[in-house]
């Protein structure tokens, strides 16, 4: 990150967020150029998220905040709006005119806003077609399915826990 008001912003941001971080969300620098940082977000109660764990990881680009952060999941997660290679659908990480990213969004916000899409999965946008037809025609299969995959990959003593390495589970049981 070249852009010194980035740097700043996105020092102020973490600061910010290890003083008052939001109900079951962390994030973390991997190095002193911020660049690069890490989050995890805690499933919600009454979500087949529930006691998992799950980790992200964040790019600041050179331009923040004119141009969005590239936020992805390292855990695997089985969720509509989440691809197999950590890849989210969500309106806050797109520039506009398709997004809803302003420079006043905050990582805490997007976060946030994550961590509620987990909670309330939108199969009229998703990245994975296959899982929003399951979550909108077989909604008990679907929390079956995606309870089963954060038991194997986001509890603490699950196999992929910490392992960047994503392991593919069949969805067709």
């Amino acid at each position: 990150m070249t852009d010194t008001r980035a740097h700043q912003r996105v020092a102020k941001e973490i600061e910010r967020m290890g003083h008052n971080p939001p109900l079951g969300i962390l994030m973390w620098p991997l190095s002193d150029s911020l660049e690069n940082l890490e989050a995890s977000i805690e499933g919600l109660k009454d979500t087949p998220y529930e006691g998992g764990e799950f980790h992200l990881s964040i790019t600041i680009p050179p331009k923040y905040p004119n141009v969005p952060p590239t936020i992805k999941f390292k855990t695997p997660i089985y969720h509509p709006n989440i691809d197999s290679s950590g890849r989210i659908c969500l309106d806050f990480l797109k520039p506009q005119p398709q997004g809803k990213w302003t420079a006043t969004v905050s990582l805490e916000m997007l976060l946030t806003q994550i961590q509620q899409l987990m909670a309330e999965p939108n199969p009229n946008d998703p990245l994975d077609t296959k899982i929003a037809q399951e979550f909108t025609e077989n909604k008990a299969k679907f929390l079956e399915t995606a309870k089963k995959w954060t038991d194997v990959h986001a509890k603490p003593n699950s196999i992929t826990k910490g392992n960047e390495a994503a392991i593919e589970m069949d969805i067709s049981d």
